[in-house]
């Protein structure tokens, strides 16, 4: 899969159901190259009042399912 693919899909929270946003990039491990987060630009629903940052990093163990359509993940709100 490439990232191409990913950035396609929604993520969606399955804690509260909502929309978290879309991935815009990924970070890399230096040392093995290997994919750490993603990196999810927040939709505007999703975007708290006490946060001013609009991204999210999601590690790979908060990913429940990776679907044709969307990136179902597991994040406390």
């Amino acid at each position: 899969m490439r990232l191409s693919d990913l950035q396609n899909k929604d993520v969606v929270n399955i804690v509260d159901g909502k929309l978290v946003g879309n991935i815009i990039d990924v970070s890399i491990q230096a040392n093995s190259g290997a994919m750490e987060t993603l990196i999810v630009e927040k939709s505007k629903l999703f975007v708290s009042l006490f946060s001013n940052k609009n991204e999210i990093e999601i590690r790979w163990d908060q990913i429940e399912k990776i679907g044709e359509d969307v990136i179902l993940v597991r994040i406390k709100v």
